[in-house]
């Protein structure tokens, strides 16, 4: 019975280990193959307008075992000359599990 049980716990940790990765208030549907799409980071835009001018920082990982780049907020802001930073969106690449890529890209002036 401990045998059991203990198979049953390890599976289900299993299931819900990807419940503790990050997550945005917009996930597309993601392909198993492949999967490439841009969604809002956050949908509190507070009556903003859309703003042309934006900057972009991205972080990669390459199987799983390696994982490098800066996709922080701040990073994005400086590439794009940005002083105010009025809404965020994010872009995923995945190709085969083999090549992932996270950009967020902020907007403002």
């Amino acid at each position: 019975m401990r045998r059991v049980l203990a198979v049953a716990a390890g599976c289900a940790s299993l299931c819900l280990a990807g419940c503790a990765g990050y997550r945005a208030e917009v996930i597309p549907p993601v392909g198993m193959i492949y999967s490439n799409y841009r969604a809002p980071l956050t949908a509190e835009y507070s009556g903003q307008s859309v703003e042309r001018k934006a900057g972009e920082a991205s972080s990669v990982s390459i199987l799983g075992l390696v994982a490098y780049g800066d996709c922080s907020l701040d990073t994005a802001a400086r590439a794009g000359g940005l002083t105010t930073i009025n809404y965020c969106d994010y872009e995923y690449l995945n190709v085969l599990g083999i090549y992932q890529k996270f950009t967020v890209m902020a907007h403002g002036k």
